[in-house]
């Protein structure tokens, strides 16, 4: 992997990976212009991300398939520089019909106990909890 930033201008810095450009940025009060996010929300991209493949892989694999799916990340920073996640909550939603929720939480637990690399890297430095909601189409 390799991952290069190139300054543009004030705080914004472009990033590239691969044949993909992400422009990062830092907001108003921080000298920035909020030509895109910051990195650390960048990172709870990365997590969501990171899981969300994997769950739908899996049920992928167990022939179940949500009619919609999404991953919210909620984190907390410490108040001393440098300033460091110290809670990260994510919030798995699932709707559709007849999802079984044992097979949901298989699952989530594989990603989170198994597969996902980014929750296995931050798990390792602040506690790294989630939960599972399921709605009805």
């Amino acid at each position: 992997m390799e991952v290069k930033v190139i300054w543009s201008e004030g705080m914004a810095f472009e990033s590239h990976q691969n044949n993909h450009k992400i422009m990062l940025d830092a907001e108003a009060r921080f000298g920035g212009q909020d030509k895109g996010p910051p990195p650390k929300t960048l990172v709870l991209s990365s997590l969501a991300g990171c899981t969300a493949m994997d769950v739908i892989s899996i049920l992928n694999k167990m022939k179940i398939s949500p009619e919609s799916f999404k991953v919210k990340v909620e984190a907390d920073l410490s108040k001393e520089h440098p300033k460091v996640f110290t809670r990260i909550h994510l919030t798995y939603f699932f709707q559709g019909n007849d999802l079984p929720l044992d097979k949901l939480e298989k699952a989530v637990n594989l990603s989170q106990e198994k597969y996902c690399g980014v929750s296995a890297m931050l798990s390792k430095v602040c506690p790294l909890s989630y939960e599972i909601i399921t709605e009805s189409a």
